[in-house]
């Protein structure tokens, strides 16, 4: 299942810096794509990612990487979209204390 995994890092001033946790966290297994987040957190989506492993990874190459959030993403494909059917109008008969003919109430809901 694809997981999204969010690292706090410090390379909000460095362009070295945020290149190397970049190319960091795309070379990690099963990672499908990586961005950076307000210039502090490193995004990466994944299938099978090691989120701890990455961030311990991100830490010895940047001296600091904190795991924030580790969520797992609901795939939407063709395959698994069902189309919803049509909705049928029922009559339904009003349960008004006032109308005595069911058939000609002004209540009913249709």
């Amino acid at each position: 299942m694809k997981q999204k995994i969010v690292i706090k890092v410090q390379v909000i001033k460095c362009d070295n810096c945020r290149s190397k946790a970049m190319e960091t966290a795309a070379a990690a297994d099963g990672v499908i794509s990586v961005s950076l987040e307000n210039r502090e957190n490193i995004v990466v989506t994944g299938d099978g990612v090691d989120a701890a492993n990455l961030c311990i990874e991100l830490k010895e190459k940047l001296g600091y990487a904190s795991l924030e959030i580790v969520e797992e993403l609901m795939e939407n494909t063709e395959n698994n979209e069902t189309n919803p059917t049509p909705s049928t109008f029922t009559s339904y008969a009003s349960s008004c204390p006032n109308c005595r003919d069911s058939d000609s109430c002004p209540c009913t809901i249709l």
